[in-house]
């Protein structure tokens, strides 16, 4: 019994010490923010999964078509900063308050807009579409024999998507989910992925 306290303090300490140092910084805001648009059921590992996995925790990070904690697009910011104007106000994706609830609130309309097998399922086509596009999410499922199940059936399916951009899709949701999460366990709720 011993022993196996002793591992679970040491396995929650090597997740702790993967967690970067400035995401320490938005853990209280990103929480804030989830609970006042998910609830108090709010999956908060996996949105600190997904910041994790967008920018690091740089809320400067800007890529070749996207920035801020978020990342993103410019077309993307203005149209959230459009359709929930009461909640986010002026289009701010680099100032990271604006981004996190951005982000959780895209979520939450792109959770329920996708049908899933499971939590878990839902969950990674939200993500998928996040990053791809909800179109291509539904014409993936409508190829699938599986069209609720994320992994290794419908997210593996190029809907006619250039090769790399099929490859970046497929691989975001697992990423977030089963190698990000895990590491914000002690951070609050996540989407159940057990296999």
């Amino acid at each position: 019994m011993k022993w196996l306290i002793l591992s679970a303090l040491l396995i929650a300490g090597l997740c702790q010490a993967a967690v970067p140092a400035q995401a320490q910084r938005y853990r209280a805001e990103l929480t804030r923010n989830a609970h006042a648009v998910w609830g108090l059921d709010a999956p908060i590992a996996t949105f600190a999964a997904q910041i994790h996995q967008e920018s690091g925790w740089n809320s400067n990070a800007k890529s070749a078509y996207a920035g801020g904690l978020a990342q993103f697009t410019p077309a993307t910011a203005t149209w959230i900063s459009g359709v929930y104007a009461r909640e986010l106000g002026e289009n701010q994706p680099f100032n990271p308050s604006w981004a996190l609830r951005a982000l959780v609130n895209y979520d939450r309309r792109l959770y329920g807009q996708v049908k899933g097998n499971g939590e878990c399922d839902r969950m990674a086509f939200a993500l998928s579409a996040y990053n791809g596009g909800l179109g291509w999410v539904y014409k993936r499922q409508k190829l699938s024999n599986e069209p609720g199940k994320c992994f290794a059936a419908t997210c593996d399916i190029n809907p006619g998507i250039a090769a790399a951009n099929q490859n970046e899709n497929s691989r975001y949701p697992r990423v977030i989910l089963l190698k990000w999460q895990p590491i914000y366990a002690q951070w609050g709720r996540g989407v159940s992925c057990a296999t």
